[in-house]
């Protein structure tokens, strides 16, 4: 039988290209977000590949529960989760930011990325052969911010926090939890790169962006590994796009 991945996130960019690459690279794939739609145009063009389509919202407890019971359900195992699924705020200073705006942030950014991996880990450590791996989605976000994105960064470091907590929590058990920090892939969020993004010098800047298939692929090898081994951090991103003395 093949081994099985969880994207969230798989309706639209990173997340959609994940779920295809990991498909072809012979995985079963559950596909999780919030657009019905747009998960069915993923498992259409993952063809060949046995998918299960569930639409949800992560920040739901009840909802991430029951999507971990069918999972097991319909393949019997869980063996990578790539905890995908993230959003932004308004691009706006702290002191304008709604608490609204950041508690949305929080609820899907933390909270449902701790909700995914706590019922990751009670599959995980239930099936057997038991054991499994755990791929965080942190962002160079989770290093450091851009301008009027606090809601964004402090999740993101938070993410940080949980991948080494959950990688320590892990071994007992044989999963295995590492972090991917992407910058700059294509999709249709860093599409505004494109007309030029605000730097932190005042300056309005085009940023180079990199074919998210090298994120898709870099996703692959880490889900590929065997348990004995973790890729614990891995940084992907445009070759020139600032980060690195950014600012």
């Amino acid at each position: 039988m093949s081994k099985i991945a969880m994207v969230t996130g798989a309706g639209s960019g990173i997340g959609r290209a994940a779920a295809l690459a990991l498909g072809k690279a012979g995985f079963g794939l559950v596909l999780v977000g919030r657009r019905k739609e747009e998960l069915e145009r993923t498992a259409a063009a993952a063809e060949g590949t046995e998918c299960l389509v569930l639409p949800l919202d992560i920040s739901d407890p009840a909802a991430v529960e029951a999507a971990f019971d069918r999972t097991v359900a319909v393949f019997g195992r869980l063996d990578v989760l790539f905890n995908n699924a993230g959003r932004g705020a308004p691009a706006v200073p702290i002191d304008e930011l709604s608490v609204e705006d950041w508690n949305a942030v929080v609820a899907v950014n933390l909270t449902g990325a701790f909700l995914c991996a706590r019922q990751a880990f009670r599959v995980m450590k239930s099936q057997s052969p038991k054991g499994g791996r755990i791929i965080n989605n942190g962002s160079l976000s989770a290093h450091v911010p851009r301008l009027f994105s606090a809601p964004y960064t402090a999740t993101k470091h938070a993410i940080t926090g949980l991948t080494r907590s959950l990688a320590l929590d892990g071994r007992r058990y044989d999963i295995a939890c590492g972090q991917i920090d992407i910058g700059n892939a294509a999709t249709e969020m860093t599409e505004r790169m494109e007309r030029g993004v605000p730097q932190p010098d005042g300056r309005m800047m085009v940023e180079p962006r990199m074919d998210v298939r090298h994120v898709a692929d870099a996703v692959v090898q880490m889900a590929n590994l065997p348990l004995e081994a973790n890729i614990q951090f891995m940084t992907i991103m445009a070759t020139k796009m600032p980060f690195l003395g950014r600012g």
